[in-house]
């Protein structure tokens, strides 16, 4: 543009409008009337701004690291430094402290239900393989893993392997809608059929439908054919209600499980059955009852004063 009167005059004119604009919105604060083409502006330089933003930050950073350097950022730095690493070393010990204690529970659950097994740790949840209730572990093929193999950590049935990858696998878990698994009651031979039902207990249904059932009895896996997808003598859960009989063929009975699929962390995959059924050997102790105390009171009759004669027996 030349330089030209008209070019001088057009120049202030801006500026005033600028100034004046600039007047309106610093009064009218939260209320400004131009806020709106303020938002629409950042609608669409938004984009633009953070992408100069990325590319101008570590200048930025640098610049701001050399103002506030001196001895008294240095001291606090290293003071922050010292104090994040101690709370990371700290949390870490707690952590394994807790990995280690499930890592010991489920190694005796595999000693004494003879099964070989690969450790392993969560990774992952949710419905990425299109299940509504599934885990992913850090153990694959390159492991030894392979579908249809038993899950289980040291309070008992977790799920079963669906699929599997180089190294990692997913497993569909027991309180899938979609997971059944044959159980067999503790210190009998009732058998029945365990069906997921997501948060809510297990539904079983006994195959004998006058079975004697009550709440407190404990279930295990009955196992399947050549033990896939289901060793046997896997803790299951504890029954919590028992529908009425109604002479139907089958008996329904709700199950808690005994894990809790929500805080899953270390599992181990069954990669070798047991060579004899364990049955419920592997249930834990139920523990005893304690006994209420009882107190006899012994009330001896008084003796009668003098002169008062003791009535007749």
């Amino acid at each position: 543009m030349r330089d030209t009167r008209e070019s001088r005059l057009l120049l202030v004119l801006l500026i005033a409008i600028a100034f004046a604009l600039i007047t309106v919105d610093i009064r009218g604060g939260e209320d400004s009337p131009v806020d709106g083409a303020r938002g629409a502006a950042a609608t669409v330089f938004g984009p633009i701004e953070n992408g100069v933003s990325s590319a101008v930050d570590p200048i930025g950073n640098a610049v701001s690291a050399i103002r506030d350097s001196g001895e008294r950022h240095d001291r606090l730095a290293r003071l922050e430094q010292e104090n994040a690493a101690l709370k990371a070393e700290l949390g870490s010990d707690d952590r394994n402290r807790s990995r280690l204690k499930q890592l010991d529970k489920m190694l005796k659950v595999a000693g004494q239900g003879q099964y070989g097994i690969k450790g392993a740790q969560v990774i992952a949840i949710g419905a990425a393989q299109g299940f509504s209730w599934t885990i992913t572990i850090d153990a694959g093929a390159n492991d030894g893993i392979e579908r249809d193999m038993t899950v289980l950590n040291g309070d008992g049935l977790v799920g079963r392997v669906t699929t599997v990858g180089p190294d990692t696998a997913t497993v569909l878990l027991a309180s899938d809608p979609d997971f059944t698994v044959g159980t067999r009651m503790e210190a009998g031979d009732e058998l029945g059929f365990a069906s997921g039902q997501g948060d809510r207990p297990l539904r079983v249904e006994l195959l004998n439908g006058k079975a004697e059932i009550k709440k407190g009895d404990r279930l295990v896996t009955f196992g399947s054919q050549a033990d896939k997808p289901f060793v046997p003598g896997v803790p299951v859960g504890v029954v919590s209600r028992v529908d009425p009989s109604g002479g139907d063929l089958t008996r329904t009975v709700y199950v808690t499980p005994f894990v809790g699929f929500t805080k899953l962390d270390i599992v181990g995959v069954v990669v070798q059955a047991p060579q004899k059924d364990p049955r419920d050997t592997v249930l834990p102790r139920k523990p005893k009852p304690t006994p209420t105390p009882t107190v006899t009171v012994t009330v001896t009759p008084s003796a009668p004063a003098d002169g008062q004669v003791q009535p007749e027996q």
